[in-house]
């Protein structure tokens, strides 16, 4: 195989969200070209925002993405919240963290099972599966419906909550609608250990790959963290504020992505369900870690292709950490709230986990309570660094399997990830300075 030639031109990977291409040249056994592309077209998101009231960004910032809507609208409450200086009460933090779990069951569900499954099971994609394995197909369907049913009735509708308000929940749920949502849960359960068993049985098809990074994810003191914490890595034991992002994400630009890079204490970092999973699984729920034991993942774990265990094993904390939450909001008494806000000017950031990994939002306002600037640091841009350099380690390694299998394989890759490649493309600040030459 040394002097064996390959030449990859993958013209947009399928089963994932937006546009991103492979492009490999090997001539003679010598690796010339690897390279992860993404060619998306800028979304001005901050751009939208500026002159906007302070009611209306998260609305506006909820639409950057329609898988991780929930997330956006709470990274940006939070950042409104904190240049406003509001606080929120324990029942709205409580909603909001459950809605959040909704979110991370309705989209790790639909990325294992409609994205990563037929991988594992050899085939192009989930049709083939509803013959092969229908009990299997029908038990993804009722977790993803029960999914869009607690976001339905917490949030308002499946995506792009609108009950989610600044310092408050404009409705809540009824206890009859609580009592329904825990019983389903519970079942739920049940239908993820049904899950993990079929996930099982199809693992020996995960690559045997290793690269050790580092892994960037928020990190709370009370628990497993999704909705509050600093931010932290696996290469630092301090913690660091959410406020201080800029000094951890250190995003920068590459001629073949129009998504921008980011890096920390080494050459790129992960985000996302392993870099969680790494930084926080001693917080874990019992249920959750027993179901990582089943899986393999079992303490620190340097295999990308995990990532898609990981989020199993978060579907079942989100599940079980729900539940609780709904037995506390059980024993409330649940009133509608309407919070004092006095509009000032300041800066705020807000930061909570999405699915794909930590999340940012930074806004400035005016003394009227207007965004003069805003700042999104999205979690698929802060993987694409790490991707490319996987792609590069995985090309030296596995050249040897032939065009096609190492084809397979990258593309396997990326999808691991479970990229948000149009979320990513954000708004590019060109200067250009002219000078006078007379």
């Amino acid at each position: 195989m040394k002097n064996e030639s390959i030449h990859i031109d993958v013209h947009h990977v399928t089963r994932v969200e937006g546009h991103g291409n492979i492009l490999v040249d090997i001539e003679k056994g010598e690796v010339n070209t690897v390279q992860w592309q993404v060619p998306e077209a800028p979304r001005f998101f901050e751009a939208m925002v500026v002159g906007r009231d302070y009611t209306e960004i998260a609305t506006i910032t909820s639409r950057i993405c329609g898988i991780c809507s929930i997330g956006h609208t709470f990274a940006s409450l939070k950042a409104t919240e904190a240049a406003l200086g509001i606080s929120i009460s324990e029942t709205t933090r409580v909603l909001r963290e459950l809605l959040l779990h909704g979110e991370t069951l309705q989209s790790h569900i639909l990325h294992i099972c409609y994205l990563v499954l037929p991988d594992l099971a050899g085939v192009p994609s989930v049709i083939p599966l509803i013959d092969s394995h229908k009990d299997a197909v029908l038990l993804v369907t009722k977790l993803h419906r029960l999914a869009n049913e607690l976001c339905d009735i917490i949030g308002g509708r499946t995506t792009h909550p609108i009950r989610a308000r600044v310092g408050h929940f404009s409705m809540l749920p009824s206890k009859k609608e609580l009592e329904t949502l825990k019983s389903r849960l519970l079942d739920g359960l049940n239908n993820l250990k049904a899950l993990t068993e079929f996930v099982k049985s199809l693992a020996s098809a995960i690559p045997d790959f290793v690269r050790e990074t580092e892994y960037l994810s928020l990190t709370f003191e009370k628990e497993y963290a999704f909705y509050d914490g600093l931010v932290t890595t696996t290469d630092i034991e301090k913690t660091i504020p959410v406020e201080e992002y800029r000094s951890v994400v250190n995003e920068f630009v590459v001629p073949q992505s129009t998504a921008k890079y980011g890096k920390f204490n080494r050459n790129s970092f992960m985000v996302g369900a392993l870099a969680r999973y790494n930084n926080n699984y001693k917080q874990l729920t019992p249920g959750a870690l027993s179901i990582g034991k089943i899986l393999g993942l079992d303490g620190t774990c340097y295999n990308p292709y995990m990532n898609t265990i990981a989020q199993i094993v978060e579907c079942v904390f989100a599940v079980e950490r729900s539940i609780e939450h709904i037995e506390w909001l059980l024993d409330q008494k649940l009133e509608k709230e309407v919070p004092s806000i006095k509009i000032r000017q300041g800066r705020g950031v807000g930061s909570v986990e999405v699915p794909r990994g930590i999340l940012f939002h930074d806004y400035e306002y005016d003394d009227k309570g207007i965004c003069r600037k805003a700042n999104c640091v999205i979690p698929t841009n802060l993987n694409h660094n790490n991707i490319q350099h996987d792609m590069e380690k995985m090309v030296k390694e596995y050249m040897n399997k032939g065009e096609k299998e190492l084809t397979f394989l990258l593309e396997m890759l990326v999808r691991a990830y479970d990229p948000c490649i149009s979320c990513s493309t954000h708004y590019l600040d060109v200067r250009f300075v002219r000078k006078n030459h007379g």
